[in-house]
């Protein structure tokens, strides 16, 4: 079992993925907020608050470039459904969380077992794959608030501003990320990335790596691989993207898209042109 499919649906700013099989995913980001619903089987996956496991039942969560990956645990398939949401959708849900004091959310559980949350989820799932924008408008915003203010405030959690997350990068490092966010396609250098930072070569390298969880390559590769799926969004042919995103071949990107999402460009391009 090997299946990992995203639904077509008419609700804008969101991605509904089904997925169940057994397949391990190496470690990847989003760049989206990422909320899903473990309904069989079981998984570990180290994730940017620490390494975490999960089964039937269980509320799983990722943050915009939270670097993650997923392994099976033993040997059955395990599924869940998945809702990916722009950070901009997100933005505006939490600026009405908080009366408009702040635009700022973050998911401070990658695991969650909270019956609230899972309710929400589900009826939000539902009212994006089963029913249509008009008809279900209310339902969705309802449901997209209920499960974001659950999943902030759950039994006995701290509040928001005490769960910072501990994975901030020094702002020398986040000088190298721009470089890499600012032009993926570039053939970057660690002098490149060094001369950002004012660091060595080493050192960037050590700093970049504690701060994101990727090496500088393998963080230059997954945006190179988010360059892809906004190119395939926007309609361009996949015989043109592999080189216009900086990957070698299309064998090269083919490889990378699998190892990351679990099914191929053309398969992933088939799906988002269907919506």
């Amino acid at each position: 079992m090997n299946k990992v499919e995203v639904i077509a649906h008419d609700c804008l700013g969101v991605e509904a993925v089904m997925a169940e099989t057994r397949h391990s995913f190496a470690k990847h980001t989003h760049e989206a907020f990422g909320i899903g619903f473990m309904h069989s089987g079981a998984q570990k996956s180290a994730s940017g608050r620490g390494m975490v496991e999960a089964g039937a039942g269980n509320i799983i969560t990722v943050n915009p470039r939270e670097v993650h990956d997923g392994h099976p645990i033993g040997n059955a398939p395990r599924g869940w459904n998945m809702l990916y949401f722009d950070p901009d959708l997100i933005a505006r849900a939490a600026s009405d969380l908080s009366d408009a004091v702040t635009d700022q959310y973050e998911f401070t559980r990658p695991v969650m077992d909270s019956p609230a949350v899972r309710h929400c989820f589900g009826a939000l799932f539902d009212a994006i794959t089963n029913g249509s924008q008009e008809s279900a408008r209310l339902r969705r915003e309802e449901m997209l608030l209920l499960m974001l203010h659950h999943a902030m405030i759950g039994p006995g959690e701290p509040t928001p501003k005490s769960n910072v997350r501990q994975a901030v990068a020094h702002a020398r490092i986040k000088r190298a990320k721009a470089l890499l966010d600012d032009s993926p396609t570039h053939s970057h250098s660690l002098d490149d990335l060094a001369n950002a930072t004012g660091l060595s070569k080493f050192q960037t390298l050590r700093d970049f790596t504690r701060a994101t969880g990727l090496t500088p390559h393998a963080y230059l590769i997954q945006r190179r691989i988010d360059l892809v799926r906004t190119m395939i969004k926007s309609g361009n042919t996949l015989a043109n993207i592999a080189s216009a995103a900086g990957f070698a071949d299309q064998s090269h990107l083919n490889r990378h898209f699998v190892r990351a999402y679990g099914l191929t460009p053309g398969r992933y391009a088939r799906a988002i042109r269907t919506n």
